[in-house]
């Protein structure tokens, strides 16, 4: 539909031309929903990229300076268990807040889905009054 006409229309009441308008608002809203998502994923993709490049090099660059630096790169069988012990848990803790975070999520469709069914029940209602 061609918004340039729905400006021009002649609208029987307020109510149509609430409608029609709201409408409008609404389906382009629903478009660009996808484009979001896109590049939602798009940022976490190139984020992600981003800080694996930053400690590969990272990693890289200390092992070429200790070697060419002639600094012993050995560590104790205690300090690797460390390291092992803090990226356990902090696998551990990420995933906690993945699941916080989707149960969030979860909680607020929830919420708005009750939301929608309280107008319907709402609307209900009051479509029953001018009939009692």
């Amino acid at each position: 539909m061609n918004e340039s006409k729905v400006i021009q229309q002649n609208y029987d009441n307020i109510f149509s031309a609430c409608q029609e308008n709201m409408d409008i608002m609404i389906n382009g809203i629903k478009r660009s929903v996808p484009h979001y998502h896109q590049s939602i994923t798009n940022i976490q993709q190139e984020y992600i990229q981003a800080y694996e490049h930053m400690f590969d090099s990272s990693i890289k660059l200390q092992k070429e300076c200790a070697k060419k630096a002639g600094i012993a790169a050995n560590v104790s069988e205690t300090t690797l268990k460390m390291f092992r012990h803090m990226t356990k848990e902090f696998v551990k803790v990420s995933s906690i807040q993945n699941q916080m975070t989707l149960a969030t999520m979860d909680a607020a469709h929830e919420n708005i889905k009750t939301f929608n069914d309280n107008i319907k029940s709402f609307r209900d209602v009051n479509n029953n009054i001018p009939e009692s």
